[in-house]
């Protein structure tokens, strides 16, 4: 039996567009320009696999390969987003030491958690909860219990 070459990865980036509703527009076409991958066939893809995101912000990471052909990840959400829809307010406080713009329970962060737990650099809940706890802090956000 032949053993399958891997292909080596020429260069890989990271580009974040809306879930199912990118465009080749800026700045998903030119990154992908820049690599030569053709910014309509990585919008159609990229849509395909992001359609139950509807809109929401989501980052992919792009490996790109010497002919051309290319693949990638698509990342969960930031964590940001994710406390501004579960607090249900439009942006961050401009000072979150003084001002606070919102409340989240801890079942909401926990939730939070689950979404994001293959991306954030932890191996507990526990410790998941304390980082997106210190998002929300820094959001000017409260987690009540």
């Amino acid at each position: 039996m032949a053993k399958k070459k891997r292909k080596k990865a020429v260069a890989v980036f990271k580009v974040q567009g809306p879930g199912g509703q990118a465009t080749p527009a800026p700045p998903i076409g030119p990154a992908c320009g820049q690599y030569g991958v053709n910014p309509g066939q990585f919008v159609l893809q990229f849509n395909d696999r992001t359609k139950h995101l509807n809109g929401m912000p989501v980052a992919a990471v792009v490996s790109v390969y010497a002919d051309k052909t290319f693949d990638f990840i698509v990342k969960s959400p930031p964590a940001a987003v994710l406390l501004k829809d579960a607090a249900q307010i439009a942006k961050g406080s401009g000072v979150p030491n003084r001002e606070k713009v919102g409340k989240v329970t801890q079942a909401q962060v926990e939730a939070i958690c689950k979404t994001k737990m293959a991306d954030l650099n932890c191996s507990s809940m526990a410790s998941a909860k304390r980082i997106i706890a210190g998002t929300a802090r820094n959001m000017g956000i409260e987690v009540v219990d």
